[in-house]
């Protein structure tokens, strides 16, 4: 597994030839990638988390935007992650994780008390999989219905950030590409795995793009004890 290195960047420090490695990777582990879609989502981002390895070159990436709103009178934050891959080479390292807890916690800094959750959508099984990792609590899951205070919360949070384009716990992003099969496809063996089974039968277009919209409240009473363990690594407190 080749070692890597996070940074977490305002997207304003993207510079062209990073953003040219970005599209490149992505395109060549997604199908059908659209460069205006590309270059929309990141310019809509807050930041980006980078993972370069021992020779700099760009080995994975995510996006990342952070949004304060009002619900029935009651402020709280959303982090929602966009464009994210990481190359198959360097798969398992924790360094994507990581990026992201640094960035996480620092928006709950910045939230000053307010709830923070991070809105995950995916559409392969990889991305849905950090969820039991790291967090107690997130939904949809396989062994529990969604309450119906935060199939509500999602809902409108979906609604508000797709519009027409969410529906029945899915995104439909016109030009948005698909994870290739060799990567991301769900053979009997991967099935077998009960969050992969339940990734699959929400999001039964998955092969086409869609993205499964996911929940967890960024909250250390809900940190696993591998994302506090990780938590306690980072300087943010």
């Amino acid at each position: 597994m080749t070692p890597l290195r996070a940074e977490v960047l305002p997207r304003a420090a993207v510079t062209a030839p990073l953003r040219e490695q970005m599209f490149h990777l992505l395109s060549a582990h997604f199908d059908g990638v659209e460069r205006a879609l590309f270059d929309a989502d990141l310019d809509e981002k807050d930041e980006v988390i980078t993972l370069s390895d021992a020779d700099g070159a760009l080995r994975g990436f995510s996006t990342l935007r952070a949004w304060r709103l009002e619900l029935d009178g009651q402020a709280l934050w959303a982090l929602f992650s966009g464009d994210t891959i990481v190359d198959q080479a360097a798969w398992g390292s924790p360094a994507l994780a990581r990026g992201w807890l640094e960035a996480a916690l620092r928006l709950r800094e910045r939230a000053g008390g307010e709830p923070v959750y991070w809105m995950l959508i995916c559409s392969g099984f990889r991305t849905y999989r950090f969820l039991p990792v790291f967090f107690h609590q997130f939904f949809p899951r396989h062994d529990a219905p969604t309450p119906p205070e935060t199939q509500r919360l999602l809902d409108e949070l979906a609604r508000r950030r797709y519009g027409p384009r969410y529906r029945g716990g899915v995104v439909r992003l016109p030009g948005n590409g698909a994870v290739l099969p060799e990567i991301g496809g769900l053979t009997p063996a991967r099935l077998q795995n009960p969050h992969v089974a339940c990734f699959a039968r929400l999001n039964p277009g998955h092969s086409q793009g869609d993205e499964l919209v996911c929940l967890a409240e960024i909250h250390p009473d809900n940190f696993t004890d591998a994302a506090r363990r990780m938590w306690a690594g980072l300087r943010v407190t």
